[in-house]
């Protein structure tokens, strides 16, 4: 039998994972179709840029949009590989099943492709975690690598314990054997991504890598806090409240009747049927196509007023935008 990591479910823990399971129950029940297929979309990007940043790529989430797009940007040639690469990998999320060697090297190989020797290829040299000059781990020999990775997907394939305390076990666990050159970061974020989707599918519109971003420090202190301790509870606690705190932002935002802007309600006013983005700032009389993403554009379609007519293919040249029913019941009513 394989031996289980070492972690306590605390009575906080297990209360986080209780409120977790509530607010998926009520996303689901409120979130429209239309909705999620905006957010997958959107916070997909933001998911891609939010795990990059942690691990210092400078790229803006306007420019990461904009390198998904086909479009050059200012920055350097590694960092546009490392947005090619996520993209790519989580383009293939859904394909790759988490208790699986082969898929974890595949995504790896993914993921890191032009940014690494060997991607797809556990290390064969020594490796460690360093914060300036200080070294933060020193991760297990190389030589163990293949065995502890294998024990680690077996415990998961086999465990009962909760999608969401296992998830953040794997992650943990994952970041200390440091199995890859590099990418060992963005790959156990990807992997506890996927590990959530698989037991709810609204985990993929999820972006806790955002959050992630934005507590880095608290990010490094849990991992250094579990490795001090010798268990993953304290990572434990921190990422369940990071995901916590990423679905309250979703849960609260209004789902009939949200305030919008005065950009956003002269754009409700200014669609009849289909248009395309021409059509658009024409009829609004904009010429600065930057400022009409940013101001009208984005924020209708992140609210879910408006919607693609072409989601399968969101850059097509033949892509149009209409009104969503509740785009609608916003402009009959005037808010």
């Amino acid at each position: 039998m394989t031996a289980r990591p070492p972690f306590i479910a605390t009575p906080p823990i297990l209360a986080l994972v209780a409120a977790i399971g509530e607010q998926v129950g009520r996303l689901e029940a409120s979130l429209p179709p239309e909705r999620q297929l905006l957010l997958r979309r959107t916070n997909r990007l933001r998911t891609i840029q939010g795990s990059l940043a942690i691990e210092g790529n400078t790229l803006t989430l306007e420019q990461v949009t904009a390198v998904v797009a086909g479009k050059r940007v200012l920055g350097s040639a590694r960092e546009v590989q490392e947005v090619r690469g996520a993209v790519a990998a989580y383009d293939q999320l859904g394909t790759w099943d988490p208790t699986k060697r082969d898929d974890l090297l595949a995504a790896h190989g993914v993921l890191m492709a032009g940014l690494v020797d060997r991607p797809g290829h556990f290390r064969t040299t020594a490796a460690g975690i360093k914060r300036g000059e200080e070294v933060v781990h020193v991760a297990p020999p190389a030589g163990q690598v293949r065995a502890l990775m294998n024990d680690l997907l077996a415990w998961l394939k086999a465990t009962g314990d909760h999608p969401l305390i296992a998830a953040c076990v794997f992650h943990y666990e994952f970041e200390f054997i440091h199995p890859f050159v590099d990418g060992n970061g963005r790959m156990g974020r990807l992997w506890q991504t996927l590990i959530l989707s698989r037991w709810k599918p609204l985990f993929a519109l999820v972006p806790v890598e955002s959050l992630i971003r934005d507590q880095q420090a608290g990010y490094y202190a849990a991992l250094n806090e579990s490795n001090r301790a010798g268990a993953s509870t304290p990572f434990i606690a921190f990422m369940l409240q990071v995901i916590h705190d990423t679905l309250a932002i979703l849960d609260a935002t209004p789902q009939v009747a949200p305030q919008v802007t005065p950009q956003v309600a002269r754009l409700l006013a200014a669609i009849t049927g289909d248009l395309d983005r021409a059509a658009l700032q024409k009829a609004l009389g904009l010429a600065d196509r930057k400022s009409f993403s940013q101001r009208y554009l984005q924020p209708a379609l992140e609210a879910g007023l408006i919607e693609l007519t072409r989601p399968d293919a969101p850059n097509s040249r033949f892509q149009q935008y209409r009104l969503t029913a509740r785009g609608r019941e916003v402009r009959e009513r005037g808010l």
